[in-house]
């Protein structure tokens, strides 16, 4: 896992340079189970 800082809000988590959540398209930040379960999802892809 690796943190990138940015500026302006944006907030992003990508598996394997693949983008699985974004903050910028939804609008809403995410809670911390969401972005967990959708983890174990494509690790099990």
């Amino acid at each position: 896992m690796e943190l990138i800082p940015s500026s302006g809000g944006v907030f992003e988590v990508t598996v394997n340079g693949e983008k699985i959540y974004s903050k910028d398209e939804t609008g809403v930040f995410p809670k911390s189970d969401a972005i967990i379960a959708q983890l174990e999802k494509e690790k099990g892809a």
